[in-house]
């Protein structure tokens, strides 16, 4: 009998397996993909790691979480500073001097102030009631059109207007030369790869992989006190009150016989008629390490979610968070099943606060603090 059946092994169901394996209770982890790691898995192609899901650069400001971390890999010191192209025009993000210099040629912080703080004045908005109002109150109209509006719409799939103003809170804006993307102390990329990282996380738990615990329910309830969910809540209920909405993504990676295409990590294209939101050009995460004539690309496309694909993004609207809320009160009153992750808590979540959560998670069943 397992004390913990772990469903999911990407990140979140990989540090709650470390945890409560190293205090002694018997886990096992599955999961339906034939490969761990989750989200964060990585292949190698011409020497070079290749993010397949996406790029993650690794940041945090817990001192906790990142000690943790470091005890299944060493980190490089990458720090994430992508551009943005713009018909051919590029623009250092997040939004900087530098940015405010390429778009107005002014050097000067308090002139980039006054340029943003007339523009939006102009704009007459107090109190935004979606993205595009919410993007004008704080950038103004010309970084609003040239850097916002076209990625955001792409990526969410629908007009700025019927987004939510809280999504745009989350892009900085500093009047100083500085191309971090990230405040955060801690950053970097694993230098084995995060695939490597997960598996020496899980090492000496037992997995199964290609494993559907949904249509396996029964079987996996038999051998297990407590179960721990990672994927869809929703789809834990068998969608009972209805299916929580996402955006999905296709990943097209070539592979091309050059050393070097894009000369960035990543490059966001922010005009609707590119249709993919950025390029990837994966060997500059690890400073050009591999094939040094040729070089990997990934090309992102934002895709409608739909039932049995990839969900990525939760759609964080009022109608979805409603919808979450009638799980997440019946998933409360279960006894024996725990709902964790970005799936399990319809909510995104960047890595850190991923294995910040698990964290707390183990400590409360295991009566620690966060200081023990």
């Amino acid at each position: 009998m397992l004390d913990y059946l772990i469903v999911g092994a990407g990140l979140a169901g990989a540090v709650f397996a470390r945890v409560m394996s190293d205090e002694g209770y018997k886990c096992m982890v599955i999961d339906k993909r034939n490969h761990i790691a989750g989200n964060v898995y990585s292949t190698e192609i011409e020497g070079i790691e290749v993010h397949q899901y996406g790029p993650h650069i690794f940041h945090t400001d817990h001192e906790r979480v990142w000690k943790f971390i470091n005890r299944f890999t060493d980190f490089n010191h990458f720090i994430y500073s992508p551009l943005a192209n713009y018909h051919g025009e590029i623009y250092n993000l997040p939004f900087n001097m530098n940015t405010f210099y390429q778009l107005w040629g002014i050097v000067n912080p308090e002139e980039a102030k006054m340029i943003i703080d007339r523009q939006a004045e102009a704009s007459g908005i107090t109190v935004p009631d979606n993205l595009e109002e919410q993007a004008l109150k704080l950038v103004g109209r010309d970084i609003y059109e040239k850097l916002i509006k076209g990625y955001t719409e792409k990526q969410w799939g629908r007009d700025c207007r019927e987004l939510p103003p809280f999504i745009i809170k989350r892009l900085p804006v500093r009047f100083t030369y500085d191309n971090n993307y990230f405040n955060h102390p801690y950053q970097g990329i694993p230098k084995a790869g995060y695939t490597s990282m997960v598996e020496r996380m899980l090492s000496g738990v037992e997995i199964r992989l290609s494993e559907d615990y949904i249509k396996n329910r029964k079987k996996y309830e038999k051998i297990a006190k407590n179960i721990i969910f990672t994927g869809s809540i929703d789809a834990y209920y068998e969608y009972c009150y209805g299916a929580l909405e996402y955006r999905s993504l296709r990943f097209e990676t070539e592979i091309l016989d050059t050393g070097n295409y894009q000369g960035v990590a990543g490059m966001n294209f922010t005009s609707l008629d590119t249709p993919y939101t950025r390029i990837v050009e994966h060997k500059h995460f690890r400073f050009g390490e591999g094939n040094k004539d040729r070089t990997v690309i990934t090309r992102e496309y934002p895709v409608a979610w739909q039932q049995g694909s990839e969900a990525y993004y939760p759609v964080n609207n009022e109608r979805n968070n409603r919808l979450y809320e009638k799980y997440k009160r019946r998933a409360e009153q279960e006894k024996n099943v725990l709902f964790a992750g970005r799936l399990g808590r319809y909510q995104y979540l960047d890595m850190d606060k991923v294995i910040k959560s698990m964290l707390q998670l183990t400590d409360e069943l295991l009566g620690k603090s966060e200081d023990n």
